[in-house]
């Protein structure tokens, strides 16, 4: 099992907590400082089942500034948040061929 983590992010501390608790220990991504590939991208948004807009965090001032409104594409938010890691939302837990976002930190169970 891998986690997308964010340590400053309150929900990716609930959720790796959560895991450590069932007994998971997961491979820990830093994916803020990992840079990931747009095919790793589109693998995890593949194994989530959603549209890569979908991954994105709306309320971060970035999105704001930069993207809010405008008409992308799924293949440019993957470019977009390979750039802008920032934007991804977390966390991201996956397992083998499924993934779940960790908002609330208990849709982790269902890859228990």
């Amino acid at each position: 099992m891998e986690i997308f983590h964010n340590p400053r992010c309150r929900k990716s501390r609930e959720t790796l907590a959560l895991l450590e608790d069932n007994k998971v220990n997961p491979e820990i991504v830093l994916y803020l400082e990992e840079k990931l590939t747009q095919k790793r991208l589109k693998e995890v948004i593949s194994k989530l089942g959603i549209k890569a807009s979908q991954l994105v965090r709306k309320t971060e001032p970035i999105y704001k500034e930069k993207y809010k409104g405008k008409d992308i594409s799924d293949a440019e938010w993957v470019k977009i948040l390979v750039k802008e890691p920032k934007l991804i939302e977390r966390p991201i837990v996956i397992k083998g061929k499924k993934a779940v976002i960790g908002r609330p930190p208990s849709n982790v169970l269902t890859l228990i």
